[in-house]
């Protein structure tokens, strides 16, 4: 009996073994269905969706091809402002967390005490800890009327700046910084001790060393992680809703014309995913994707 209930096993693993690629099948089946399935079929329908048009007479959505929804992208000003203004977003809070990652990860990886390293690893990660809406309802409690920027702030007669863009480029800055500083932090810790010697051996004061040296060995983790911080910006819209004041971001008008007028929010749910192959195409030709 015992030998009956362990022969189809022995079959099953016996014809694997025979076959490397029924093996390699078999690995991907269920990466793949996902992917191909659920992924990208999702994104093809919601292209589809994007040259369709809302009847005038119905307010209903009628499939069909026309390039007007595209079109509006580029030539009704509104549309136009809010795809620039999230690009320009995106890009500074990119830039800020690069600036803010590069000294911290070289005080963590080549100065700071163990216990000291591995307390900053868990203030970087902590962030990641909490729910989403709890970060942004601490960032809108820390720059609020009565919050706690303005009640440091007070005795120097600084006030803050108010919901609005700087509040929202700080708000996503500090959501997608782990996704910046752990890499690069790494990336540096990588990097021999000798050659920060060799650097002032040669003269090199410390800023000199920074740009000269650790920056171009560094540059393929800045770009790994400023994939995730433009990205993951550019599709946002809880920040600017819930702590940007009136700044509308692309993933605004989306979440507005969803119910409205879907095929405009398609189109514009393809100009995020368009800057990001631009990103990618511009990081490509530097040649730091291949050393990722």
């Amino acid at each position: 009996m015992r030998v009956i209930e362990k022969a189809p096993a022995r079959a099953i693993s016996s014809y694997l073994y025979r076959n490397p690629k029924a093996r390699l099948a078999g690995l991907l089946a269920l990466p793949l269905t996902w992917l191909i399935g659920v992924y990208i079929i999702s994104l093809f329908l919601l292209l589809i969706t994007a040259f369709w048009f809302i009847d005038p007479f119905t307010s209903k959505v009628r499939p069909g091809f026309t390039l007007d929804n595209f079109v509006n992208l580029i030539t009704v000003p509104a549309y136009f402002a809010t795809s620039m203004r999230t690009l320009g977003i995106a890009l500074a809070v990119t830039v800020l967390t690069i600036l803010f990652a590069i000294p911290l990860g070289i005080f963590m990886a080549k100065i700071a005490s163990p216990w000291l390293r591995n307390f900053l690893a868990v203030a970087i990660t902590l962030p990641l800890w909490a729910g989403y809406l709890v970060k942004l309802l601490a960032m809108r409690l820390t720059f609020t009327e009565q919050g706690l920027f303005n009640w440091l702030m007070e005795p120097f007669g600084i006030r803050g700046p108010g919901f609005g863009i700087p509040v929202t480029i700080l708000t996503l800055a500090y959501l997608w910084f782990p996704y910046m500083a752990l890499p690069v932090f790494t990336a540096i810790r990588q990097l021999p001790n000798n050659l920060f010697d060799a650097s002032a051996d040669l003269g090199a004061k410390g800023w000199a060393t920074v740009f000269r040296m650790v920056l171009p060995l560094i540059t393929p983790a800045i770009i790994a992680g400023s994939v995730f911080t433009f990205s993951l910006s550019l599709g946002d819209y809880l920040a600017a809703r819930f702590v940007g004041g009136t700044t509308q971001m692309i993933g605004s008008i989306i979440a507005s014309n969803i119910s409205l007028n879907p095929p405009v929010a398609a189109a514009f749910s393809m100009v995020p995913i368009a800057f990001v192959v631009m990103y990618l195409m511009v990081a490509r030709r530097t040649g730091s994707l291949e050393r990722i």
